[in-house]
């Protein structure tokens, strides 16, 4: 169920069955990286589906492809926070950045969202990306909610996602790749 309502998000409507096809899932239970990789090639474009918490510490979820920590991304990102709006962007990162996901505790939540990596085995253009996640952190400090696009300055085909969190370690986290197909 949580799959159909994820893959409508990410489109606007209901992904046709069999629009999606499971590649990988990678759980994080301690350590500051999960790893993607090996992703074949033969979809028109990859979605990632995420549940991510960080034990201690206040590290944002970041992305990196085939292992690339070069400064060649770049980002643009739109968030709430309980009742205030901002944005906020570089075009200078060295990852593109993500939802701050909270403490792996029992009094609070997992972040959750989706990316879209568009024409991700392309060879004559950048890769893009576009992001829709949120955390609910109850009495911690509210909802927020982030809407953000990426940018992959290289003309490669994605064949590794590296998720970080700045240095921290991940708490139980779960990311699920699946191919769209044509």
């Amino acid at each position: 169920m949580l799959n159909t309502v994820l893959g409508s998000l990410s489109s606007g409507v209901a992904a046709a069955t069999g629009s999606y096809e499971s590649i990988a899932t990678v759980v994080a239970n301690s350590g500051t990286t999960a790893v993607l990789s090996s992703i074949p090639s033969g979809y028109v474009s990859l979605q990632v589906r995420f549940y991510a918490a960080r034990d201690g510490g206040s590290g944002n979820l970041a992305m990196r492809f085939n292992s690339d920590t070069g400064s060649n991304y770049a980002f643009h990102l739109l968030y709430g926070s309980n009742n205030l709006a901002q944005a906020t962007g570089s075009a200078t990162q060295t990852r593109i950045n993500y939802v701050s996901p909270v403490n792996d505790s029992a009094n609070s939540y997992k972040a959750a969202g989706i990316i879209d990596i568009l024409d991700y085995t392309s060879t004559t253009k950048y890769k893009t990306t576009r992001h829709f996640s949120g955390i609910n952190t109850n009495a911690l400090s509210g909802s927020n909610v982030y809407l953000s696009s990426g940018l992959w300055m290289s003309t490669s085909a994605i064949t590794s996602i590296t998720f970080d969190l700045l240095g921290d370690d991940f708490g139980t986290s779960t990311f699920s790749l699946y191919g769209i197909k044509g």
